[in-house]
């Protein structure tokens, strides 16, 4: 009989039984979302009268099915696919991380509407958006679109700031 590999080019063997941190890292990946979704299996229920939006547990499972099925796409390409180990992470990744600190701060602090302005114009043009006019429409619409789905889809109120407070007062 012929022996079939189930993935010819991948690092099925070696992965399994190595400690390499990017496999560690899936693993921790589907430990989080198997004890998160446990917890969230506890989260009471509320009564029809007073339930703004979705229940409090189906949130939190729906994003959690989520990360688990994104962590399986990046298993199965850790898998079959070989890398190269680059040491050197590009500027981009720095600029990102700051600007994650930066939507971070401006959203505890300011405005959540505004940092979502604010981090969907840098991410755009760091990452390489050179067309401005495009640059401005998506920081305008996309905030837009992300607290439309909040305030009418899901009945979620954005917190209070000084973008926000011009529509709720």
């Amino acid at each position: 009989m012929n022996k079939v590999k189930v993935l010819k080019k991948g690092r099925f063997n070696a992965a399994l039984f190595s400690l390499n941190p990017e496999f560690l890292l899936l693993l921790f990946i589907y430990l989080f979302c198997i004890a998160t979704y446990t917890s969230s299996l506890y989260f009471d229920e509320v009564p029809p009268i007073l339930m703004r939006g979705i229940q409090p547990a189906t949130f939190p499972k729906g994003l959690i099915v989520l990360i688990a099925f994104l962590n399986s796409i990046l298993t199965y390409l850790y898998f079959t696919t070989k890398t190269t180990s680059n040491k050197n992470l590009p500027r981009i990744f720095y600029k990102t991380i700051f600007g994650l600190f930066v939507f971070v701060f401006v959203s505890h602090f300011i405005d959540l509407f505004l940092a979502l302005i604010i981090f969907s114009f840098l991410i755009s043009s760091w990452w390489g958006e050179k067309n401005i006019l495009l640059i401005l429409s998506l920081s305008i619409i996309f905030p837009i679109v992300v607290f439309v789905l909040f305030e009418v889809v899901l009945g979620l109120r954005f917190p209070s700031g000084i973008l926000t407070n011009l529509y709720y007062n």
